[in-house]
């Protein structure tokens, strides 16, 4: 065994690997909360490096072209890696699956091992069963270099238990200064659905429980936040179903969708896959009452009719049914925001944060192994999300 290189006495340099903010989603805003809270940390030095790097000057029109942006964009991202990855202690690299899975974490696993750095893989994905049954001679070979494993739900705990592959769950988290819980009293009839306009998402499901909705409550109103490849679709399947007051908003700055929440009465999610939702839980913490179907670790997070409704996916009926029974019992949805509320305590960084800085600390001063080996150690953790 081979102790990692460089590591500077009573400090950890910290490089995370993500997608820039330029794509709004939730690992670049979970990356920027877990930038926020080490920061404060007198021990920790910490850096991004970005998956989707710009190009530089004359080469930026490259990345408008589809398949030369690919190329471009991983060349530098490579380059990046080489260069920036030799002085850190500790390589934090957020990933999703698929393609994404290969071209994002993968190259920053593999020149980690190289460079003989700690690496903590931080699995986010609702398709992590699929993903990993589909690319199984791909993916867990390269995830079995990653010298720890995070995944932010009990969820994902037990698809990677499928595959005997152990790793620590630290969940997500929101920031109570931000999103600010407010009592809907009277409750009104706005609803809110805010996922990336994508077939995972369903949001055409929300769509047609709304048009339910609508002919019991015509002065409802639905925003919809986010963009995505179905944006057009769902923009004509509205004026299909003659759909009023429904407002598409696109996507929004994290920074400004507490204004979003706090114009809304109800959250609807109507998702068919799903890992743990930052959605549902700024909804919780903003007093917002959830109706949700419940796909993938969804239940894990939510009990139904205790601090949320569920209902099950592709069923637009039973979504509206549940919407319509908080219109009809405001107490029950008072109750349900008030349970959701409690449970957002759960998923603060100040819950969170031993846990990070536990698992950095025993990175650095752990023994890791060099790359390929056949027993890289996994750190183990009975840490729960929930």
């Amino acid at each position: 065994m081979r102790q990692s290189k460089g590591i500077k006495p009573g400090r950890i340099r910290l490089c995370v690997v993500v997608a820039s903010p330029d794509i709004i989603g939730g690992h670049s805003v979970q990356a920027t909360r877990l930038m926020r809270g080490l920061s404060a940390e007198p021990g920790m030095d910490v850096e991004f490096l970005w998956i989707n790097p710009r190009l530089p000057g004359l080469f930026r029109h490259a990345q408008r072209v589809k398949y030369l942006r690919t190329l471009a964009t991983l060349l530098l991202y490579v380059i990046a890696l080489l260069v920036r990855l030799k002085s850190v202690d500790v390589v934090h690299v957020f990933s999703a699956s698929y393609w994404s899975f290969l071209l994002g974490p993968a190259p920053a696993v593999l020149i980690a091992r190289f460079y003989q750095k700690p690496v903590l893989l931080n699995y986010h994905s609702g398709e992590a069963r699929d993903h990993l049954a589909r690319w199984r001679r791909v993916a867990l070979p390269i995830m079995r270099l990653a010298s720890v494993i995070v995944v932010p739900s009990r969820f994902l705990v037990d698809v990677f238990a499928e595959l005997n592959l152990d790793v620590i769950a630290i969940p997500n988290t929101v920031d109570p200064g931000l999103f600010k819980f407010r009592r809907r009293e009277p409750l009104g009839a706005t609803l809110l659905c805010n996922r990336n306009l994508e077939p995972n998402y369903n949001v055409g499901c929300v769509l047609r429980a709304f048009a339910l909705v609508q002919r019991e409550v015509p002065a409802s109103r639905l925003i919809v936040a986010g963009d995505g490849s179905e944006a057009n679709k769902l923009a004509r399947l509205a004026a299909r179903l003659r759909l009023r007051n429904v407002d598409f908003v696109g996507s929004v700055d994290p920074l400004k969708m507490p204004e979003v929440y706090d114009s809304a009465d109800i959250f609807v999610n109507s998702s068919v896959v799903d890992c743990m939702p930052l959605s549902i839980l700024e909804a919780f913490a903003c007093g917002l009452p959830v109706v949700t179907t419940w796909a993938g670790g969804i239940p894990y997070i939510v009990r139904h009719s205790e601090n949320g409704w569920m209902v099950e996916p592709r069923n637009h009926h039973a979504l509206a049914q549940g919407i319509l029974s908080l219109l009809r019992d405001p107490d029950l949805a008072g109750r349900l925001a008030e349970a959701g509320l409690s449970a957002s305590n759960q998923y603060t960084w100040e819950a969170a944060r031993p846990h990070w800085l536990a698992v950095y600390k025993r990175l650095v001063h752990a023994e890791c192994v060099s790359a390929g080996s056949a027993d890289v150690a996994i750190l183990h953790s009975s840490q729960e999300a929930e």
